[in-house]
């Protein structure tokens, strides 16, 4: 490739000196030469090494723990962990060094594991991050030079390979191009667009190398915006915090108190290590950031990102669903539905006609009228003598006919005769465009925003998902609105609502439980923001209603939002009852340390099969 420089590609080289190595792992590898070496020196007969090895393998894991315990209460918050540096420390004050050490064994090998877990749980979300093009190949005159993508601009020519990844967004400059946009929409069958077609960057091309304009910077580009998403996603740790921290100071009491009467009563101190020894380091630890982890993956892996564990826990536990029309239960553009000629014209005529007219105006329902007429194979002629009014209609000439188009009003005060009603059996909702040919009336053509295909199986999932009452908002018309809900299972339709509005609306409804709204436009960031959980179609919808969303849907499956309502319902239920079982049986192990029937080595091994369990079942989640 001609043109390229050794800075254009620096970026994309790969880190020479490789990843660091987690400290996790480090503390992991030093406790398990502790244990092992300790083993050795006991089995050929010296227990002061012996005792030596297990208590500097305990070492490392205990300064590691006090640090993370400082930082911790220095944010106010009181963590499980103490637990486990209290039985580390107090083994090692007693002189346990095997029971200290396989506590800290089990303790950063229950750390590495929670590590791997997450590491599973969060694999379909980075992969849409490692699917992001570095550098594309943009034509300069006569050459081609690898490039940056954060230096591209709106206009620039780009040439895609077969195997690359659109860098930005742009229009295709050739007659086809075949590409993969499952990461967008979730398709897994190939698209194939046609010359002047939207290319959205994210997308692969899987066929031959094509040509596109770039009309937006890369930073500006749809998958882009996407990826920002998902680092803030990612950046947005699952916590025990959110439920753990409700139980861990009743857990710790509960621990300090058993343990202090299993030595009061019995004067062993022994069972008083035991008791927190087989307390360490809890199923609240593990099991619950695993779990709320796993939700947000599997949710991620159908298309549904879920920016935070707040979010999730909140999407398993609403009541009310609030939608707005337009974007969201509509495609969000306009289409042809029917053509209704007069004598003397066919439908053909009245589109070409139309469309060709058409061409000289910028508005929605001229495009969708050259849209309709280029897929019926139409030839359209340019269009001379042309005069608009904007919002009301057009006049010129096609073909050597005159042409008018537009509302009734606009095309009845151009010609002599015109029937009063034009449109009576059409739907409410219909936009009318009323079209006279030299000086006659020559029929209408009529356009709606059509209800998604998937919006009927939408309303169903949300049902199954344990929405009870489900309202729609939009600004359209009473009469558009009405007409929508009747094709639809909704409880309340509400129409003419402007954004105070709809945050109204989500404010009362809130009184009856938690809601989720659901929009696409820079009108709905405000309900977005107030809602329990707001929902933001990231496909199609604003930059300002992604940002504000708890939730964006990546793909353009609304029913996909309430199928991560039954995931999330089912990540928290797993969640609850892997932390509800492991305490109850780390309770019970307390109970029977605290009689003196567990001692400290085997309470940790016991601990650890119960931690094992509940890591395992919140795993189920990925399922």
């Amino acid at each position: 490739m001609t043109g390229a420089t050794r800075d254009d590609v620096k970026n994309v080289q790969p880190n020479p000196t490789g990843p660091a190595i987690p400290y996790r792992l480090i503390v992991l590898i030093l406790a398990t030469v502790g244990a092992v070496s300790g083993a050795i020196a006991w089995l050929i007969g010296r227990p002061d090494v012996a005792a030596g090895s297990w208590a500097a393998g305990t070492l490392p894991v205990l300064v590691a723990l006090a640090i993370d315990i400082v930082v911790t209460l220095r944010r106010g918050d009181v963590g499980l962990d103490l637990i486990a540096a209290l039985s580390m420390g107090t083994a090692l004050a007693f002189g346990e060094p095997l029971a200290a050490n396989v506590v800290a064994l089990m303790y950063a090998g229950g750390e590495q594991l929670e590590s791997l877990a997450e590491g599973r749980a969060t694999r379909e979300m980075t992969a849409l991050i490692g699917h992001v093009a570095r550098t594309a190949l943009k034509i300069a005159g006569e050459r081609m030079v690898e490039t940056p993508i954060e230096v591209l601009q709106p206009g620039d020519q780009i040439y895609v390979r077969h195997g690359e990844v659109v860098p930005a967004d742009g229009l295709l400059a050739d007659q086809t191009a075949v590409l993969d946009t499952s990461p967008l929409t979730g398709e897994s069958l190939p698209v194939t667009l046609n010359s002047g077609m939207a290319v959205l960057s994210g997308a692969t091309n899987i066929g031959n190398a094509f040509t596109m304009t770039a009309t937006k910077a890369a930073a500006d580009s749809a998958y882009a915006s996407i990826v920002r998403l998902v680092e803030q996603a990612r950046a947005s740790k699952a916590p025990s915090s959110r439920i753990a921290d409700r139980y861990a100071i009743w857990f710790l009491l509960l621990t300090l108190v058993v343990a202090g009467l299993a030595w009061g009563l019995s004067g062993d101190r022994m069972r008083a290590l035991a008791v927190l020894v087989v307390a360490t380091p809890c199923p609240l630890i593990l099991a619950l950031p695993i779990a709320i982890i796993s939700g947000m993956s599997r949710a991620a892996s159908i298309g549904v990102l879920i920016k935070t564990a707040g979010a999730l826990e909140a999407l398993s536990n609403l009541k009310t669903a609030i939608l707005d029309k337009t974007g969201t239960l509509t495609i969000g553009m306009v289409r042809l539905r029917e053509i209704r000629p007069e004598p003397g014209f066919s439908q053909d005529d009245l589109l070409q006609l139309a469309a060709s007219l058409d061409q000289a105006s910028h508005h929605i329902v001229a495009k969708a009228l050259i849209a309709a007429a280029d897929e019926a194979g139409l030839d359209l002629v340019t269009p001379t003598d042309v005069e608009e009014v904007a919002g009301s209609g057009l006049t010129g000439h096609v073909a050597g006919r005159s042409v008018v188009l537009g509302g009734r009003d606009f095309v009845r005060d151009h010609i002599d005769d015109m029937p009063e009603d034009v449109a009576a059996t059409l739907p409410a909702g219909t936009a009318i465009v009323a079209v006279a040919v030299d000086n006659r009336f020559a029929g209408v053509i009529a356009l709606a925003d059509e209800l998604r295909d998937d919006a009927v199986e939408t309303l169903a999932s949300f049902r199954r998902g344990g929405i009870r009452r489900i309202v729609l908002a939009s600004g359209d018309h009473e009469a558009v609105v009405a007409d929508v809900r009747q094709s639809l299972d909704v409880d309340v339709a509400h129409g003419a609502m402007q954004p105070e509005d709809k945050l109204r609306l989500v404010e009362r409804e809130q009184q009856n439980g938690p809601v989720i709204m659901v929009g696409d436009g820079v009108n709905d960031a405000p309900a977005l923001a107030r809602a329990n959980v707001g929902v933001a179609l990231g496909v199609h919808g604003t930059a300002a209603s992604s940002e504000t969303a708890d939730v964006v849907l990546l793909v353009d499956r609304l029913s996909r939002l309430g199928d991560a309502m039954t995931i999330a319902r089912r990540a928290r239920m797993i969640a609850m009852q892997s932390v509800l079982v492991g305490l109850g049986l780390s309770i019970a192990a307390m109970v029977v340390a605290a009689f003196g029937f567990l001692p400290p080595v085997a309470g940790a091994l016991t601990q650890e099969a119960i931690d094992i369990a509940v890591i395992l079942n919140a795993m189920r989640v990925l399922r």
